[in-house]
C-alpha cells in the first residue's frame, strides 16, 4: 500500500475496504437515491462519478443525487450528459445540466440550502442509499475528514444506508483541524446552536460514522475543478466602491464601524469582485462567516483585512487554488470549514448580525428579487443561500447590473418574472449606476430611489411611464401595476429580443 495512503488511513480495519472506481460504481443500482459531497465545485466526489459514467455506456440506470450545492463537470456535465441523473437538487451551475433541466430531461428541486439537512431528517429526501464522500484523511478513532467542503455531508452520513469513500490524497493534509462539524438534533428536541461569535469552534474536526456503513473505499488524486469568477471590470469595480462608499455612511451614522459586522457574499464574479473592493478601504479586522470562501476573501487576509472567514466550502481559480493549498498552513488558524446547516442557518445569521451581500438576476421597481429564473421559466442556477441570509441578515444586499445581453434586457422591470426574494427581504440594491437604500420605506417611495439611482438610463423613462399610469390606473394603491402589461417588458424581449419599448412598437 502507498505510504500516503496508510498514513491517511488512520482506521487499519478500513484497508480491506479499498477498491477501483468500477467495483465502488458497481454498488449502485438503478432507482438508488445517492448524497455526494461537493459545494460550488469544491470537495465533490470524482472517480466514482466517472465510473458510473463510463457504466452508462454499456447499461441504462438512473439515480437521484443530492449533494451540497453546485459540484465540478464529473456529475454536472459528465453524468448528466450520460442520461444518468434523474432528479438532481439543491443546487447547480454548469451549462450541461442546466439545458437538461429547462428540456425536462432531469427534474431539478430547487431548495434553500439551510433546509436540505431537515429534509434529509424527516425522510423528504431518501432514503439514501450510498452517500459518496471524498475525504483527505479517516483519524484513528474513525472521524471521516472531508477536503476543502463540507456541505450537506454530515446529514448524508447520519442517514445514508451505505458509504463510498474517496480518498484523495492530493489534497494537503493541513485540511486537518480546519472544519467544524457540528450537527444538530430531531427538531424539538434539540437544543440553541452554542455560537454568539463566528470565531467560535462548536463541533469536532471530521465526521462521526459507524466504520460498518463504509462498503468501500477509492483513492483519488483528481483537483477540484477550479472556480469560473472572472476578474473584476470597471462595473463591478464601481458597485464595489458604491457599497464601499454606503459602509462608510453607516459609520457615521452609527449603525456600524469599521469592524462592519461579519461578511456573507454569495457566490460568483459580482460578489467577489465588490469583496476585492474593500482591499484598499478603511475597513479592518473584518470577519467572514459566509457559505463559499472565493479568491477575493483570501487576498483580503493576505491584505491584513480580514482576520477570520468560515464558511462551508472554498471555491478558488486555478491561481489561488495553487497559492492557496501549497500554503495552507498560513491560512489554517484563519479558516473553519462548517456544514451548510450551520453556515446558513437563520438562527446564526441573525444572532451574529450578518451582512449579506447576494447576486440578482432581475428585481423590479419595488424591490422584489429574482435570482433564479430568465424570463420567469428557464433555470439558471437556483437560489442557493441567498434566502436564508437576505431574510434574516442585518443588511440584505443585492447586486447586479442594471442591463444584459449589451442592453437588450433591463435588470429592472415593472414587475419580476419569478420571485426568489420578496421586497420584504430586500434592504439594499446596488447596480453600476448607483444604490437605492430600501430601510423603513413604503412601496411608493422604493420607486424613484430604485428607478433614478439603479436604472440603466436607457430604461429610466420606459420605468417613470409604466409606474405613472399605473398610479393613475389603480387611483393611488399600496402598490400599482397594470396587470396586463406588468410582464409586457419579458413578452417584448421573447418576441422582440429586446426589452426596449420602441422595437415593440416597429
Amino acid at each position: 500500500m502507498d505510504a500516503n495512503v496508510q498514513k491517511r488511513l488512520g482506521l487499519k480495519e478500513l484497508e480491506s475496504k479499498i477498491v477501483t472506481a468500477e467495483e465502488a460504481a458497481a454498488l449502485i443500482s438503478d432507482g438508488d437515491v445517492v448524497g455526494m459531497s461537493g459545494f460550488t465545485r469544491a470537495g465533490d466526489a470524482k472517480v466514482v462519478p466517472m465510473a458510473l459514467v463510463e457504466r452508462a455506456k454499456n447499461e441504462k440506470f438512473k439515480i437521484d443525487v443530492y449533494t451540497g450545492a453546485s459540484l465540478g463537470p464529473e456529475v454536472d456535465k459528465y453524468l448528466a450528459d450520460a442520461g444518468v441523473i434523474r432528479k438532481r437538487g439543491p443546487f447547480q451551475g454548469d451549462a450541461t445540466i442546466r439545458n437538461l433541466i429547462n428540456s425536462g430531461d432531469i427534474q431539478y428541486v430547487d431548495a434553500h440550502l439551510s433546509h436540505n439537512a431537515e429534509l434529509v431528517r424527516q425522510g423528504i429526501i431518501g432514503p439514501i442509499k450510498y452517500l459518496i464522500l471524498e475525504a483527505v484523511a479517516i483519524t484513528e478513532d474513525g472521524l471521516i475528514i472531508p477536503t476543502n467542503s463540507v456541505g450537506n455531508s454530515p446529514i448524508f452520513a447520519e442517514y445514508a444506508e451505505n458509504i463510498i469513500i474517496e480518498l484523495n490524497i492530493s489534497h494537503p493534509e493541513a485540511l486537518v483541524g480546519i472544519h467544524d462539524i457540528y450537527v444538530p438534533g430531531e427538531q424539538g428536541q434539540r437544543e440553541a446552536i452554542p455560537m454568539t461569535d463566528a470565531m467560535q469552534r462548536i463541533g469536532d474536526i471530521g465526521i462521526k460514522v459507524d466504520p460498518a456503513k463504509i462498503k468501500a473505499i477509492v483513492i483519488s488524486e483528481e483537483p477540484d475543478a477550479p472556480s469560473l469568477i472572472v476578474p473584476p471590470d470597471e462595473e463591478t469595480q464601481t458597485m464595489a466602491n458604491i457599497l464601499l462608499d454606503f459602509f462608510s455612511g453607516e459609520i457615521k451614522a452609527g449603525r456600524l464601524t469599521k469592524q462592519l459586522m461579519p461578511l456573507q457574499s454569495g457566490v460568483g464574479s459580482v460578489a467577489n469582485a465588490v469583496l476585492d473592493g474593500f482591499a484598499n478601504s478603511e475597513f479592518e479586522d473584518l470577519v467572514v462567516a459566509s457559505e463559499v470562501l472565493q479568491d477575493a476573501v483570501f487576498n483580503l487576509i493576505d491584505a491584513g483585512k480580514v482576520k477570520f472567514a468560515a464558511a462551508t466550502s472554498i471555491t478558488l481559480t486555478e491561481e489561488l487554488q495553487k497559492k492557496v493549498y501549497g500554503n495552507l498552513e498560513k491560512y489554517a488558524d484563519k479558516i473553519c470549514l462548517r456544514p451548510q446547516e450551520i453556515s446558513n442557518h437563520p438562527e446564526l445569521i441573525r444572532r451574529l448580525g450578518l451582512i449579506s451581500i447576494n447576486t440578482a438576476l432581475e428585481l423590479d421597481i419595488y424591490g422584489n428579487v429574482n435570482s433564479t429564473h430568465v424570463s420567469g421559466t428557464r433555470m439558471m442556477n437556483g437560489i442557493g443561500g441567498s434566502g436564508d441570509f437576505a431574510r434574516n441578515a442585518r443588511l440584505g444586499i443585492f447586486v447586479t447590473k442594471s442591463y444584459a445581453k449589451g442592453g437588450a434586457i433591463s435588470s429592472i422591470v415593472p414587475m419580476v418574472s419569478h420571485v426568489d426574494h420578496t421586497e420584504h427581504d430586500v434592504d439594499v440594491i446596488v447596480t453600476e449606476q448607483g444604490i437605492a437604500d430600501l430601510r423603513g420605506l413604503a412601496p411608493k417611495e422604493r420607486v424613484p430611489l430604485i428607478i433614478e439611482n439603479c436604472a440603466h438610463p436607457d430604461y429610466k423613462e420606459q420605468l417613470w411611464d409604466y409606474y405613472n399610469r399605473a398610479l393613475e390606473a389603480t387611483g393611488g394603491h399600496q402598490t400599482p401595476h397594470i396587470l396586463e402589461e406588468a410582464l409586457s417588458w419579458h413578452v417584448n424581449l421573447a418576441t422582440n429580443k429586446t426589452m426596449k419599448k420602441e422595437v415593440a412598437k416597429a
